[in-house]
């Protein structure tokens, strides 16, 4: 038997692929089926490119709707820890590159909510993985694809 990976992640981000869930099954589907109802309607389906169409579209929900279900099941909702002032699951950490960058700010997440457009890093990410465990103050190198940077934590929340 397989073990079934965990998917750290907040309450809000669990609630967020539930929504998503609904949809798909509610909404999307429906849709989809729809799709191939009106495209059997056109004849030959060796030819009918809005049948394929509307089949690979219904590959992906099938498969989002599976990946989804066993990210939920499989979640493991992070408690906010308010007795540690270091950067953990969860925190909000704002550092500042060295020797002259800007401030930036991103909350640690689980991979199944991460969303760098708004401001959500995976724990996997190379600047999580790198952060993880330490305190304000502290400086820390982090190793990126884009190459070596230092940073300094300014706050954590």
């Amino acid at each position: 038997m397989a073990i079934e990976k965990v998917f750290p992640m907040t309450k809000e981000g669990k609630e967020k692929l539930e929504k998503e869930l609904e949809v798909l099954k509610t909404v999307k589907r429906k849709e989809v089926v729809e799709r191939i109802k009106i495209a059997r309607s056109f004849g030959d389906l060796s030819e009918n490119s809005e049948y394929d169409s509307a089949k690979e579209e219904q590959a992906f929900v099938e498969g989002r709707i599976t990946t989804l279900e066993n990210m939920i099941r499989n979640a493991k909702i992070i408690e906010e820890d308010t007795t540690t002032d270091s950067v953990t699951l969860g925190k909000s950490v704002t550092f500042v590159e060295l020797p002259d960058g800007d401030e930036e700010t991103y909350n640690i997440v689980g991979s199944a909510e991460a969303d760098p457009f708004e401001g959500k890093i995976s724990n996997d990410s190379p600047i999580a993985k790198s952060l993880i465990g330490k305190k304000v103050g502290d400086t820390v190198s982090v190793s990126t694809p884009g190459g070596d940077m230092t940073v300094k934590i300014v706050s954590i929340k």
